[in-house]
């Protein structure tokens, strides 16, 4: 099962337009498939969606597709956009105002990677559907 947007024009409204579908898919997932998801995979998957989503219209002002996906127990939340350069996480530092979201996404997915594709990257984060 699979479900995808496009982040359009940059802004807030993209983030909500797809933390929205994030919220919907995994509705669909529970009721027309009958996969158990849980209030923390529902609220990470949002949150997920919403810093990668941010990062990818921070970073590039290009096209950007959020792909979501059920892959066995997870949900992978895909974010590819036209920017080649790869993310780095920062080192942490207590007293940085902002510029976070990747620290989170990693810490809060149970799998995180970053592939270079023959425009732009795909980053995809992996997150449980049920606590472990």
């Amino acid at each position: 099962m699979r479900a995808g947007c496009v982040a359009g024009s940059g802004g807030g409204a993209d983030i909500a337009r797809a933390r929205r579908l994030a919220a919907a898919f995994l509705a669909r997932v529970q009721a027309e498939y009958g996969l158990p998801v849980s209030q923390r995979a529902l609220e990470v998957t949002q949150l997920v969606v919403s810093e990668l989503v941010t990062n990818a219209r921070r970073h590039d002002p290009g096209p950007a597709l959020l792909d979501l996906r059920i892959a066995g127990d997870t949900v992978e939340v895909v974010v590819w956009d036209s920017d080649p350069a790869l993310p780095v996480a920062r080192a942490a530092d207590v007293g940085r105002v902002g510029q976070h979201g990747l620290e989170i996404v990693m810490a809060l997915a149970q799998g995180f990677e970053v592939q270079r594709e023959p425009a732009g990257k795909r980053i995809t984060a992996r997150i449980a559907l049920l606590p472990e």
